[in-house]
């Protein structure tokens, strides 16, 4: 919803680019789009439909579904490799030009078998990232690793698997148990390792305008500060693909930019005018 208070109070926070979806409720919840903050109606505000397919691990679908149909990990992993497994068949079909009814659930996730889009995986547990990660390579498909909690503890394995992360939000009550090594070294800690990372707020959990506080807090907590600088701008802009469009400042991309009186990351700054696409927006 374009009129929602919050997306004019992340435009004047100065973040001019969200990917916004499904929450982690389904194991598969559906498509990712990414949109401009400036704007009213949201068909112009969209710059890229779809960028991604959300899929979750761990927590909220088993609280979502339990006495239902999945209790367990184990039945999460199950339903999402059926899912990726029926998609093939469903797709190899229709390319020997067989009489298949039409699926539009799995018509979704063509895209994804393809390597064409991501699948976005929330995963808090390290067991759950491994998880993630171990499907992605069964199955020969992209994926995002996000908010990745755990993620300290099994750094060579995400290095190793190539995927990117997507960290956070810290600025929060550790409301469940998957939350309990939650913390602001995290990001730092990826940098470190050589992984490719950005911060999110993960709004309405953290609202959009204190996406900078974030990673000041990152900052604070023992990351440089370009590259904390990078983990809301240029490293989104890659994971999502639309760093040929925005995440920088260069001929050719969109102008979105930020004036502010100080440093981005200080709390003392005053972000003074946004301008989304050459002109000014807040």
């Amino acid at each position: 919803n374009p009129m929602d208070e919050t997306v004019e109070l992340a435009l004047k926070g100065g973040v001019t680019t969200v990917a916004a979806g499904p929450g982690s409720a389904n194991v598969l919840g559906g498509t990712f789009f990414a949109y401009k903050t400036k704007g009213n109606c949201i068909d112009e505000m969209t710059i890229q439909n779809p960028i991604a397919m959300k899929a979750a691990f761990g927590e909220n679908p088993k609280r979502c579904y339990q006495g239902k149909k999945i209790d367990t990990r184990m039945q999460i992993s199950a339903l999402l490799r059926e899912t990726l497994e029926k998609t093939k068949e469903y797709m190899k079909k229709k390319e020997d030009g067989k009489d298949v009814a039409y699926d539009q659930k799995l018509e979704a996730m063509i895209p994804v078998v393809k390597r064409e889009l991501p699948l976005k995986c929330h995963a808090h547990r390290a067991d759950d990232i491994l998880t993630a990660i171990r499907i992605a390579k069964e199955e020969n498909i992209k994926i995002t690793l996000d908010h990745v909690t755990d993620a300290r503890s099994i750094l060579p394995q995400i290095k190793e698997s190539g995927f990117p992360c997507i960290c956070g939000p810290a600025l929060t009550h550790k409301s469940k148990f998957e939350l309990a090594n939650m913390s602001f070294e995290t990001p730092n800690e990826l940098y470190k390792a050589g992984i490719l990372f950005s911060i999110i707020t993960d709004s309405p959990v953290i609202p959009q305008q204190y996406l900078s506080l974030s990673a000041a807090l990152a900052a604070k907590a023992g990351l440089p500060e370009y590259e904390a600088i990078k983990a809301i701008t240029i490293n989104p802009a890659k994971i999502l693909g639309l760093d040929n469009r925005v995440g920088s400042i260069k001929v050719g991309k969109d102008a979105d930019f930020v004036i502010c009186t100080k440093n981005i990351l200080d709390t003392q700054n005053e972000i003074t005018a946004v301008y989304v696409d050459g002109k000014k927006a807040a």
